[in-house]
């Protein structure tokens, strides 16, 4: 592949995904549950990629199929594990489908997202230069609860993995754990996985007791110690998939404010890893940056909105509590508060959308209004027209959806009715309250709706009848009927 880096040439990357995660409680693969905006597998992959190996391997076993979807549409190939019996059955199975050509293999689970690139190519570019069979990943924790310790030598490689339930006293107070991800050398590895017996309570086969093999037949395995113990954690519990979650968004909330944009109470904003944001951008409190979102230079959003998939241009504006997904705020332009941009909306340069107003596959052009309790959907609005409180677009006709234009610098009154299909002509008004089934022609004026009436004293003399009708009216009348009968 051009552009590979030469000592990373001769790498395939396998990526454990086969697991359940009974852990989690949960019918999802554990690989599938999401953490920073994406899926656990899909930051492992992401994380693979710039290492230019000769390819990425993912073993699937649990919703394999679901789980080789996810990753296919980032260049990794799937292989299965059926049935699944442990880490070290994975790279069996692996053998026969890897690139025939690779020499060594960076193996990682697929349930670690933190882990960076840059440690990653650490790991593998030391395996290379110290010629050790196996090179193992670990970190230093204060609480190693949980892991499997790294038992040294005297020369400082590593003689063991050992599980915790396995350990000694003395060895669970060792603070260095196995985070899981090893770079080996194949033609040593191969020999010692053929040799793995299933010598512990669950019957499976485990890569971790292939590093004692390659230790017994005179091979060196050597440790790198991760610089961020954070990137080696897992995500076993739902409360260390939260706490995965606040490192990631922590991480990208730094990454935005350091290029310049201003995020006020940080720790209660989230913000997708795809998400990119111009520098003097001000985002307040409470806000939600999902998905593929772009958000231009010297913008602003504003307490409590979400915004999914969105495009916003240089300076354009999104005031409180919106919802918008999958649609445009052009240069200049404002929305909100409490407005709702659905799939394919367009504000143009300088537009306002208000108060309680939703548009759906709507073109606002330049400097065009819709500032309060509308609906706009299914229909291009023209140049600095104006949209009345309480007007809609009838678009849907119970089979088909249908467009509404209007023209530029129209005016729509307020709770009018537009039944699609129909124009308003450029320049063209429509009274309040109408009912717009027929093209009103540019600079004309449409109405439709009934002819005012007003009829003198009739109110009064309304109140005078309901009076006379009220149950405590004839009650009354009846008591003194009584009264004149004694």
């Amino acid at each position: 592949m051009p552009g590979r880096p030469s000592a990373l040439a001769d790498f395939s990357t396998v990526i454990l995904a086969a697991g359940k995660g009974t852990r989690l409680r949960s019918n999802l693969a554990k690989v599938l549950h999401r953490t920073g905006g994406r899926t656990l597998v899909e930051h492992v992959v992401r994380a693979c990629l710039p290492l230019h190996t000769r390819e990425i391997a993912v073993i699937v076993g649990h919703q394999a199929e679901e789980v080789a979807a996810s990753v296919a549409p980032l260049g990794a190939h799937s292989i299965l594990q059926q049935p699944q019996n442990g880490t070290g059955h994975a790279l069996r199975v692996a053998r026969n489908k890897l690139d025939r050509r690779s020499k060594y293999v960076l193996v990682m689970p697929g349930d670690a997202p933190l882990i960076r690139t840059e440690t990653l190519e650490r790991l593998a570019r030391v395996h290379l230069a110290s010629g050790a069979a196996a090179t193992v990943l670990t970190a230093m924790l204060v609480d190693p609860a949980g892991y499997g310790r790294i038992v040294r030598k005297p020369d400082n490689s590593v003689a063991r993995i050992v599980e915790e339930k396995a350990a000694t006293p003395e060895e669970r107070a060792i603070q260095e754990i196995n985070s899981s991800l090893y770079a080996f050398t194949l033609d040593v590895l191969w020999p010692s996985l053929d040799a793995l017996r299933p010598e512990n309570v669950h019957k499976e086969l485990y890569l971790t007791d292939a590093i004692a093999l390659l230790n017994e037949r005179g091979h060196r395995v050597l440790a790198e110690v991760a610089a961020d113990a954070h990137e080696v954690l897992g995500c076993n519990t739902r409360a260390e998939l939260a706490e995965v979650d606040r490192i990631f968004r922590d991480r990208k909330r730094r990454e935005l404010m350091d290029a310049g944009v201003t995020i006020y109470l940080p720790e209660t904003v989230v913000i997708d890893p795809g998400v990119r944001i111009g520098p003097d951008t001000v985002i307040e409190p409470c806000v939600h940056l999902l998905g593929s979102t772009r958000i231009g230079s010297n913008c602003s959003i504003r307490t409590g909105s979400v915004l999914k998939d969105m495009v916003l241009d240089d300076g354009a504006a999104v005031l409180e509590h919106c919802v918008l997904a999958e649609s445009r705020i052009r240069a200049g332009a404002a929305v909100g508060p409490f407005s709702r941009l659905r799939p394919g909306a367009d504000i143009g340069p300088g537009a306002k959308v208000g108060n309680f107003v939703e548009v759906k596959k709507s073109r606002l052009g330049e400097g065009a209004k819709a500032q309060h309790l509308a609906y706009i959907g299914d229909a291009s609005v023209g140049k600095s027209s104006n949209i009345g409180a309480g007007t809609i677009t009838c678009n849907y006709d119970g089979v088909q959806k249908n467009r509404t234009t209007i023209g530029n610098q129209v005016f729509i009154g307020s709770n009018t009715a537009l039944v699609a299909p129909v124009r308003v002509g450029d320049r063209a008004y429509v009274a309040a309250g109408s009912t717009i089934t027929d093209d009103v022609p540019a600079d004309a004026l449409g109405i439709a709706r009934g002819k005012q009436a007003n009829k003198p004293g009739w109110a009064a003399a309304r109140r005078k009848a309901l009076t006379a009708s009220s149950p405590s009216k004839r009650a009354t009348k009846k008591g003194k009927r009584r009264t004149r009968k004694r």
